[in-house]
């Protein structure tokens, strides 16, 4: 059985509060094997039949909404994904602090005139690079004092992004590579 990433948007920030208990549950209810979360930050891993992440991310959030009343967005990868985005790293050797790096991963690809139109990497060439579906951005005095490059994606491509720091990307595909 292929493996997966479930990546929460916003959890456990913000006032949308869950469990992690309460997440893996959900998760086995809905017939995923071997779910385990990583931090408290809405990450999951799971196996189930190949089915396609998109589907995968539907049935998910219909349950969130349904079995806990939270409207929340979720992106899934699948472990060959979010080998890719390790692999694609443009910053690796240049910035090793793996808390402040960042993947932004994208619902869908960017449309590619919106993309034209509105380019992220404008807002810090050196340190923002574009990969496929995942956005790497460099924050080497903290996110807060980075630009804001979901909201700017959120808006200009009208996208979900979730981000999550390096550290924590490795860690998952670690835990979707020992399956």
């Amino acid at each position: 059985m292929p493996s997966y990433a479930v990546l929460l948007r916003g959890v456990n920030v913000g006032g949308k509060t869950i469990a992690m208990a309460d997440l893996r549950a959900l998760l086995s209810d809905l017939g995923f094997d071997a779910v385990r979360t990583h931090l408290r930050s809405g990450n999951a891993v799971f196996r189930t039949a190949d089915t396609p992440p998109g589907e995968l991310a539907a049935r998910i959030e219909t349950a969130l909404t349904e079995r806990l009343g939270m409207d929340v967005r979720c992106l899934v990868r699948t472990r060959d994904e979010m080998n890719a985005v390790i692999a694609g790293d443009p910053l690796a050797g240049v910035a090793d602090n793996g808390s402040r790096r960042m993947a932004l991963f994208l619902s869908a690809d960017p449309d590619p005139a919106l993309k034209a139109a509105h380019d992220p990497t404008a807002l810090d060439p050196e340190r923002i690079h574009l990969g496929r579906r995942v956005i790497y951005q460099w924050c080497p005095d903290g996110f807060l004092q980075a630009p804001d490059v979901s909201a700017f994606v959120m808006k200009h491509w009208k996208l979900v992004v979730t981000g999550r720091n390096w550290n924590t990307v490795t860690k998952l595909a670690a835990l979707l590579d020992a399956g």
